[in-house]
């Protein structure tokens, strides 16, 4: 057990990215975290040990599908039993598929759904006994514009998203009597691996469709997530659109 009872941040899918901007960005501030990715362990490891040298507190690496409900159940569990509490769960894992929706496979779109959706109800409903028993607590969840306005050729990480935005507004009407504050965050283009498949053309156009002129940045992801972890508790329900006026 560690003896000092610093606050805990959740953060999944943070080997690179988002997930990995967020959660030095919590560990900068003071945050004990545990991280998570199913795959990157190298990567995640990685982030580890910088996230302890750097910044003096504790990570705990949780290498494991979330989609599943048992690793979700035990990352959740064991941050608990050894850093004492969680205050933050940040719901980022996420996956992508580009592609017609007729060639898409029954299970691509399971892994989809599992990645994106199923790993948020089950690291969500894992921690909430915590919170509840606090009478505090935050879930943020990484979501997307296309779960606002829909994607041509990603039908399936589209209909993820929109569901995690529905999920968002229906739990925290059942949590705000527990003074727990469920909101998401829908990005546009960011500037991370997930739009490496675009070449400069592609690019070029992208960002000519964003008033922005430009990607947003993963810091500013994190930067918007923390503000939400820390601060507005009146803030509820929400599906915050951080897209450079893209949509």
């Amino acid at each position: 057990m560690y003896t000092t009872i610093r606050k805990t941040a959740v953060v999944t899918g943070a080997s690179r990215g988002i997930g990995r901007a967020i959660a030095i960005n919590f560990a900068k501030n003071g945050y004990n975290v545990v991280i998570n990715c199913a795959h990157s362990a190298n990567e995640l490891n990685t982030l580890r040990e910088e996230i302890i040298q750097q910044y003096d507190v504790e990570c705990i690496a949780h290498i494991g599908d979330i989609g599943d409900y048992d690793h979700a159940k035990a990352m959740i569990d064991n941050a608990i039993n050894f850093l004492g509490t969680i205050d933050v769960l940040v719901n980022n894992a996420g996956i992508s598929h580009i592609g017609m929706f007729q060639d898409l496979t029954p299970m691509q779109w399971d892994n989809i759904i599992r990645t994106n959706l199923n790993s948020v109800f089950n690291c969500s409903h894992s921690v909430i006994p915590e919170f509840i028993r606090k009478k505090n607590g935050r879930i943020i969840n990484i979501s997307s514009v296309w779960g606002v306005v829909g994607a041509s050729c990603e039908v399936a990480y589209s209909a993820s998203k929109g569901a995690i935005n529905s999920f968002t507004k229906a739990l925290a009407k059942e949590l705000a009597p527990s003074n727990i504050q469920v909101n998401a965050i829908a990005c546009g283009a960011i500037d991370t691996q997930m739009n490496s498949f675009l070449d400069e053309t592609e690019m070029n156009q992208l960002i000519n469709e964003i008033p922005s002129s430009r990607l947003g940045t993963p810091d500013e992801v994190a930067n918007l997530v923390y503000d939400l972890a820390n601060n507005h508790p009146y803030l509820t329900g929400q599906v915050i659109k951080l897209d450079g006026g893209w949509t």
